[in-house]
């Protein structure tokens, strides 16, 4: 009985910390918390203390107030001792196929401009074929171990970077991007790993990491450079809406369009003329 009620008490600390933890990620106070998940202000006050352990479906209740991620969430549950509720099957699984037929066929209709659907963290999953033929007008693709990372792709001097027109100020907005289009707004211990991967290539300041307000730009340019032909992009984020695994939350399908007439004309003919 002495260790059932210890690991009792062990496990509403746990999930009592993570509770109060992303309570005050979303600036909520218990009395907020309360009225938006119905719960007492009293019995919450006693989850994130440790005094009580809450039941599963009130942790989803308080989760779901909070807007706390789905992977986030299992967390959560784990830590109070209960089984995950949310699945991470694998992009190919039967569990998605109906999201994976979507997002071939968006990848197909975005031809002959490139579309990558990429994890939380950058990788890539899925590209249709104009992604890597531009891509490989400029590196040779092949070289680089799978799964790419998109970040890595541009902040390498070995691979987009010398072809990005102004890129400091590109990499800033990407680093920008990182915090903005985290999953659930919140950087988590991955992706703060992935951003001090990327501060370790050369020229990346310090100063890039804290975003600004004049980062909060909604789609950051990309202008590719090559034998004096400049090609002008910009792109928009599509995510999964109302997810129900843990996968299709931190989906992301980015598709590239031509910023102006001039790089809608010079596209085609700049792949015909370097893709080989």
């Amino acid at each position: 009985m002495k260790a059932t009620a210890s690991a009792l008490k062990t496990r509403a600390s746990s999930a009592g910390a993570l509770l109060r933890q992303w309570r005050d990620i979303r600036g909520k106070t218990q009395l907020d918390l309360s009225f938006d998940a119905g719960v007492s202000q009293k019995h919450i006050s006693f989850v994130e203390s440790g005094r009580s352990v809450p039941s599963r479906q009130m942790l989803l209740d308080l989760a779901q107030a909070l807007d706390v991620p789905l992977r986030e969430r299992n967390e959560l549950l784990l830590a109070a001792g209960y089984a995950p509720s949310y699945s991470e099957p694998a992009l190919e699984a039967p569990a998605m196929t109906s999201i994976n037929r979507a997002l071939q066929r968006m990848l197909r209709q975005h031809e002959p401009f490139p579309a990558i659907v990429m994890d939380r963290y950058w990788n890539v999953l899925m590209t249709n074929e104009a992604a890597p033929l531009l891509f490989n007008c400029f590196i040779d693709m092949s070289a680089r171990p799978a799964p790419r990372n998109l970040l890595h792709l541009m902040f390498d001097p070995e691979g987009m970077r010398p072809f990005i027109a102004n890129w400091p100020q590109t990499a800033r907005g990407l680093l920008a991007r990182v915090y903005r289009e985290a999953v659930g707004h919140v950087v988590d211990i991955r992706t703060k790993a992935l951003l001090e991967e990327l501060s370790q290539y050369p020229g990346v300041k310090p100063e890039w990491r804290a975003p600004s307000a004049s980062d909060a730009m909604p789609m950051i340019p990309l202008s590719f450079v090559k034998d004096g032909v400049t090609l002008d992009y910009f792109s928009l984020i599509t995510t999964v809406g109302t997810p129900q695994t843990v996968t299709g939350e931190e989906l992301r399908l980015e598709c590239m369009f031509p910023a102006n007439e001039g790089t809608e004309a010079e596209h085609g003919r700049f792949l015909r003329a370097h893709a080989g």
